[in-house]
């Protein structure tokens, strides 16, 4: 699964240290979303599609296709 986590808190100019304070984890977790090392729970998904004001499948992009 892709993500934006990065474009987007860059765009606010947040370290990964102020994006974890804001959303009550560490920052060695927003490092993992970032570079894809660890999916979010969907509670985390949630919090984070708040905080930035988009929805989930726009911070997140799951390019899965079920087979025909």
């Amino acid at each position: 699964m892709e993500n934006r986590l990065r474009d987007m808190r860059e765009a606010r100019g947040w370290s990964q240290g102020e994006l974890a304070r804001r959303l009550g984890v560490s920052r060695q977790t927003i490092n993992a979303v970032e570079t894809d090392k660890y999916d979010p729970s969907l509670p985390l998904a949630l919090r984070m599609s708040k905080l930035f004001g988009v929805p989930v499948q726009d911070l997140f992009i799951d390019r899965w296709e079920p087979e025909a």
